[in-house]
């Protein structure tokens, strides 16, 4: 078991203060969006100063037997600290298999891993859970089209009645070409409209529409003009309370808006961008993988396994992840058979391995090899992640 730095990302939706503060440091004033905590090459931690992908491509044992027949000798996921004080980009995850030949296809046309019109950086999908540590809004996957149909009715104009008549005509696949649409559109006279109906109030007290408003007032801050704010309002939104956690498969659309989280995934950096961000932007290639699916967001509950452990349950092979707090008394951590890694996010927790304790604070973090029996203790709260659970 040993102490692991994470390596900190300044995106420009970042907040200043939130990931300094966990992490017991004094803000500098640059956003501080994301903290890594894995071994992707594009931001790998560190371990006694070495990185953490390099450390285990010098000793693969660290993974286990069963993480290695699985997942080869990569650490499979990555855990990170999101803090969010403004919109990140609209954006879908590939499955497997789309990661795989996105990845080739720009290999085979010669873009480099370093050119910022690249989409895909890695061969791997992105499925990924995040856990609210402080109250956490977002945008996920689509509403009935009536219930937006409805919305923009109230909220426009002829523009917005007349993608309202489109999305309420049944025609098959409709979906995902008002979304290409929406996305490719140079005029912002529809945002326009929306943006003026909401600055009027339209809607009155309906708490659907105070939402809808509320919605164009926090994008058309951040984003003016950007098409992006009227996909927005055919997207569910939901607030995260503190522990509770969104599982987001690939296909889905979202948005993660505000809020402070830890977020796990498969070891990816693939994200396909639509709107709503500075960054490279592929809209055919999202409108190719969205899942144009009406769906209800779906919280992951935290199941509790009993001595101050709760484990939120995906369906995701690469990861797991678990809350932890232990209390006065000895707890043995879970997935001792593959690579873990611990972090603490309140309050200050001792960790145990082999007659060695580690004390560890707010925002400090250990990795845990494949055959470490680790035990916890202490008033503080951590997350714990490992590989899935599946076959020896």
């Amino acid at each position: 078991m040993d102490i692991l730095r994470g390596s900190v990302k300044n995106y420009l939706w970042g907040t200043t203060d939130r990931i300094p503060a966990l992490l017991g440091q004094s803000p500098t004033g640059e956003p501080c969006a994301e903290y890594w905590l894995g071994a992707h090459p594009a931001g790998p931690a560190t371990v006694d100063g070495v990185g953490l992908d390099v450390a285990i491509a010098a000793d693969p044992a660290l993974l286990g037997d069963r993480t290695r027949r699985v997942f080869g000798d990569r650490l499979p996921f990555l855990m990170k600290l999101l803090s969010a004080d403004r919109a990140l980009s609209l954006q879908v995850h590939p499955t497997a298999e789309q990661a795989r030949d996105g990845f080739a296809r720009e290999n085979a046309a010669g873009v480099p891993l370093t050119d910022p019109t690249r989409t895909y950086k890695d061969d791997w999908p992105k499925p990924e859970i995040m856990c609210a540590v402080e109250p956490f809004e977002a945008l996920y996957g689509f509403r009935a089209p009536e219930r937006s149909a409805a919305v923009l009715r109230a909220l426009g104009g002829p523009l917005a009645a007349r993608l309202a008549d489109t999305l309420e005509s049944g025609t098959p696949g409709v979906l995902p070409r008002v979304v290409l649409d929406l996305l490719g559109a140079a005029d912002t006279a529809l945002v326009d409209e929306l943006v003026a109906g909401a600055a009027a109030g339209c809607g009155g007290d309906d708490p659907e529409l105070v939402q809808a408003r509320d919605t164009i007032d926090l994008l058309g801050r951040d984003y003016p003009g950007d098409p992006g704010i009227v996909v927005a309002l055919l997207m569910n939104r939901l607030r995260l309370a503190p522990y509770e956690a969104l599982y987001v498969p690939a296909g889905v659309l979202h948005a993660y808006l505000s809020g402070t989280g830890v977020e796990v995934m498969a070891s990816s950096d693939n994200v396909v961008r639509g709107g709503l961000t500075a960054k490279h932007i592929d809209r055919d290639g999202l409108v190719a993988l969205v899942d144009p699916r009406p769906c209800a967001p779906v919280l992951v509950p935290a199941e509790d396994v009993g001595a101050g452990i709760r484990r939120y349950r995906t369906p995701a092979p690469h990861f797991a992840l678990w809350c932890v707090d232990p209390a006065p008394a000895d707890r043995e951590l879970p997935g001792a058979d593959g690579p873990r890694v611990f972090l603490t996010v309140q309050g200050g927790v001792v960790l145990t391995c082999a007659g060695v304790e580690h004390h560890l604070d707010s925002g400090q973090a250990v990795f845990i090899a494949a055959g470490e029996r680790v035990v916890v203790r202490g008033e503080g709260t951590g997350f714990l992640t490992s590989v899935a659970d599946g076959p020896a």
